[in-house]
């Protein structure tokens, strides 16, 4: 997979990503309507610190569940990449960035959970200035402050886990 509008995911990945989902949409909804409710019969919602931590609680589980959704939705899953040097999502690179040695996924975080791997998608600077590049080969991104930054790939290998 070359192209980077979405997110390459392991099997293991998505069927993890995707119980997560269940879980908070289902019985994560349930549990959390019913702590509202719980805090909401105590008083007065003006200090009930209770109440609106639950509220929180709340709007950070429906983002998750948003971000899953979107993770989800647009998921390519499959094996990894292939082994012929070339960076698609899913590939480990060893590059040297800045001068300085760096071993990074191209991917998504939802893959790498577990790993001491750094992560930079596929839609970032330094991930779109990699897609489809092959070890040896230099290129360059813009960073932030919009200084030019040399990348000189060094080795790319499949995501493994």
């Amino acid at each position: 997979m070359t192209d980077t509008t979405g997110t390459w995911l392991t099997q293991e990945a998505y069927d993890r990503l995707q119980a997560e989902y269940d879980r908070l949409a289902g019985v994560g909804r349930a549990e959390i309507a019913k702590e509202i409710d719980e805090r909401r019969q105590e008083g007065d919602l003006k200090e009930n610190g209770g109440y609106h931590a639950a509220r929180e609680e709340q709007g950070k589980q429906e983002a998750r569940i948003a971000q899953l959704r979107q993770i989800l939705r647009s998921a390519t899953v499959g094996e990894a990449p292939a082994a012929d040097g070339t960076i698609s999502s899913g590939t480990v690179v060893t590059a040297e960035v800045a001068g300085r040695e760096m071993r990074f996924l191209v991917g998504s975080r939802e893959v790498a959970e577990g790993t001491d791997l750094d992560v930079f998608s596929a839609q970032s600077p330094l991930g779109s200035a990699l897609i489809g590049k092959r070890v040896g080969e230099e290129t360059t991104y813009a960073a932030p402050n919009g200084k030019e930054i040399v990348v000189i790939v060094k080795a790319a290998e499949p995501f493994t886990g």
